[in-house]
C-alpha cells in the first residue's frame, strides 16, 4: 500500500494504491484487470485522474489508461476521427484546430483524456461531447470482448451517460470516434463568446476566447491542485423554476427543452459570499465559486467538509441542493458523493 496516488489525481490529494499499472493497449489493460479480479481485489481504471477524489488509500489496483492514437478518415461532409482513450483531451482540440478541423474548440482546456469524455458527456460554452460523438469503443472487462456503442447508446445526459450506470466497472473505454462537420457554425451562446461576431468569427478566435477565459478564471491544477468544476448546474422543475426566477430575476438561468431549467451553481455559490471560504487546507477558489481548490495540503476529509459547508450555505438560501460533478473514490471504488457530502 506504499504507490502514491498524488501524482495521478489533479487535486493533488496524498493517498495510496496497492499497485499502479500503466496501460498501453487495451490488452495490457484486460491483462491487469483480470489478475486483479483474479486476487479478489478491487479495480480502479483512471485518466489523467482530473475527475476524482480519493477520499481513502485505494485497497486494490488502479489503472492508469494511456491507449494513444489518432486517426482520422475524411469523408464529403465530415471528419472521422478514431481517437485512443489515452489521449489528453486539450491536445486533441488543438490538434485538430491545427488540421483543420473544427467543431472542438469550445471544449477547449478542459482537463482529462479523450476516454474519461463520453463517461461525463463533457460539456462547456454550449457544446457537449453527445453532439460531436458518432462511437464508444470499449471492452468487456470480463470476456475481453469489443464492443463499439453508438452515441445513442451511450444514453448521454448532463454530465451523465452509460458509463456511470449499468456499464460502471463493467466495461473499459479504449477510443472514442468522433465526427467533425465540414459545415462549421459557431456556438457563441455564453461568456466572452457573445461578443464575437458570427460574421467573421474564426474556429481559432472561438478558440482563443474559451482559453482566455477558462485561464483567467479557473486555477491551475499545477499550483493549486483541483478537479474544475467541482458541482454540477442544478436542473429545477418548471414550478421550482418560476419560485427561483420571481425570487432572483437577476440569476442566469437556462431553459431545458423539457420545461426544466438549469441554474449556475457558481452564482449560487458567489451569492452566498463562499468564495475564500477555507475548511483545513481545502478552499473556495477567489475567482471561480465553482472550483474548490488544494490551497495548503489539503486532506481529502477537508475537501469533503467545505464541500458540505457550500452544499448547506446554498440549500438554506435558494432551496436548491448541489450535487458534484467530481467522483468520490472509497477505498474499494466510487461511492455516491451526494451522500458522501450530505
Amino acid at each position: 500500500m506504499n504507490h502514491s496516488l498524488k501524482p495521478w489525481n489533479t487535486f493533488g490529494i496524498q493517498r495510496n494504491a496497492n499497485q499502479i499499472v500503466r496501460a498501453e493497449n487495451a490488452q495490457q489493460l484486460l491483462n491487469a484487470w483480470q489478475n486483479a479480479a483474479e486476487n479478489g481485489e478491487p479495480v480502479l481504471i483512471l485518466g489523467e485522474g482530473s475527475n476524482v477524489l480519493f477520499l481513502e488509500d485505494f485497497a486494490g489496483t488502479v489503472i492508469v489508461n494511456r491507449i494513444m492514437g489518432i486517426d482520422v478518415k475524411e469523408g464529403v461532409d465530415s471528419w472521422h476521427l478514431h481517437v485512443g482513450a489515452g489521449e489528453n483531451w486539450h491536445k486533441l482540440v488543438q490538434y485538430t484546430l491545427d488540421k483543420g478541423m473544427p467543431g472542438l474548440e469550445n471544449l477547449a482546456l478542459i482537463p482529462g483524456c479523450a476516454g474519461s469524455s463520453p463517461i461525463q458527456n463533457i460539456g462547456a460554452y454550449g457544446i457537449e461531447l453527445k453532439n460531436v460523438c458518432e462511437y464508444v469503443d470499449c471492452i468487456e472487462l470480463a470476456t475481453g470482448k469489443a464492443l463499439r456503442l453508438t452515441a445513442e447508446q451511450c444514453r448521454f445526459g448532463y454530465r451523465d451517460s452509460i458509463f456511470k450506470h449499468d456499464y460502471q466497472d463493467r466495461y473499459a473505454i479504449v477510443a472514442v470516434g468522433l465526427r467533425l462537420t465540414k459545415q462549421w457554425n459557431p456556438v457563441l451562446t455564453y461568456g466572452d463568446l457573445t461578443r464575437l461576431d458570427p460574421a467573421t468569427v474564426t474556429p481559432r478566435d472561438v478558440f482563443e476566447s474559451v482559453c482566455h477565459m477558462r485561464m483567467t478564471k479557473l486555477p491551475d491544477p499545477k499550483v493549486n491542485g483541483n478537479a474544475g468544476s467541482f458541482f454540477k448546474n442544478p436542473v429545477i422543475g418548471r414550478e421550482h423554476a418560476q419560485e427561483f426566477i420571481a425570487a432572483w430575476p437577476t440569476a442566469p438561468h437556462y431553459p431545458q427543452a423539457d420545461g426544466s431549467v438549469k441554474l449556475a451553481a457558481g452564482w449560487l455559490i458567489d451569492r452566498c459570499e463562499l468564495k475564500g471560504t477555507t475548511v483545513g487546507g481545502a478552499a473556495v477558489h477567489r475567482q471561480q465559486a465553482l472550483v474548490l481548490i488544494n490551497q495548503n495540503d489539503a486532506t481529502s476529509e477537508d475537501v469533503v467538509r467545505l464541500a458540505h459547508h457550500v452544499r448547506q450555505r446554498v440549500g438554506e438560501k435558494f432551496n436548491v441542493w448541489l450535487e458534484p460533478e467530481v467522483r468520490f473514490i472509497g477505498r474499494t471504488g466510487e461511492v455516491s458523493a451526494v451522500e458522501t457530502i450530505a
